[in-house]
C-alpha cells in the first residue's frame, strides 16, 4: 500500500497478526486425601505456580480440572492464563476420594470437542497425581501429548503413576526430577 491506499486485491484481504497456533494447557490435579501425605500437594502447588507463570508469559490458554471428593470439578476452561490463578492455587486443598479416572474421561471428551472447534490449536496435557488408584483398567484415549508428574512421596512408594503414564501414553517424571 502506498499512503494507506490499496493497489491490489491482496491489499484488501484480512491478514492475521500472528500465524502461530494458540496453545492450550490442560492441567488435571489429583487433590485426593492421599496427596496430603509427605507434603506431596504442597510441592505440587509450587510446580503449578511456576506453570501458571509460564502460561501467562506465553499467552497460553488454561484448563484446570481437579480430581477430589466424589467427582472431578472444572475450575477454569480455556481462558487465557492470568495472574489471578494464584488465588485459586492458595485455596486448593486435598481430601476425599480419587475420581482421577472420571477426570481423565471428562478431559478426553472435552479435548475432542475443543479439537473440532479449534483444529490449529496445540493442546498439551499435564496430569499431577500420586497414582494411588485401585484400578487403572479402562483408561480413556486422550490423543494429546503430555506429561504425568508423579508426586508420590514417603518410605513406601507403589509406583502406580508410572503405569498410569504408560497407559495414557504420556511422558513420566517424578516431581523430584523437575
Amino acid at each position: 500500500m502506498l499512503g494507506g491506499r490499496p493497489h491490489s486485491r491482496e491489499d484488501l484481504c484480512y491478514h492475521l497478526r500472528s500465524r502461530a497456533a494458540h496453545e492450550l494447557w490442560l492441567v488435571i490435579v489429583d487433590a485426593s486425601a492421599s496427596t496430603r501425605r509427605h507434603r506431596a500437594l504442597t510441592d505440587a502447588k509450587g510446580l503449578l505456580a511456576q506453570l501458571f507463570d509460564d502460561a501467562y508469559r506465553q499467552r497460553a490458554r488454561m484448563v484446570l480440572l481437579t480430581a477430589s471428593g466424589q467427582a472431578p470439578k472444572w475450575q477454569v476452561q480455556g481462558l487465557k492464563a492470568a495472574k489471578n490463578l494464584a488465588g485459586w492455587l492458595d485455596q486448593l486443598g486435598a481430601g476425599g476420594g480419587t475420581p482421577l479416572l472420571a477426570a481423565l474421561t471428562e478431559a478426553g471428551h472435552w479435548l475432542a470437542v475443543r479439537r473440532k472447534r479449534h483444529p490449529a490449536e496445540q493442546q498439551r496435557l499435564l496430569v499431577i497425581t500420586d497414582g494411588r488408584l485401585k484400578d487403572i483398567a479402562g483408561l480413556p484415549p486422550l490423543d494429546c501429548a503430555g506429561l504425568l508428574v508423579d508426586i508420590e512421596r514417603g518410605p513406601i512408594r507403589l509406583g502406580r503413576a508410572q503405569e498410569l503414564a504408560a497407559g495414557l501414553q504420556l511422558d513420566y517424571r517424578h516431581i523430584d526430577e523437575l
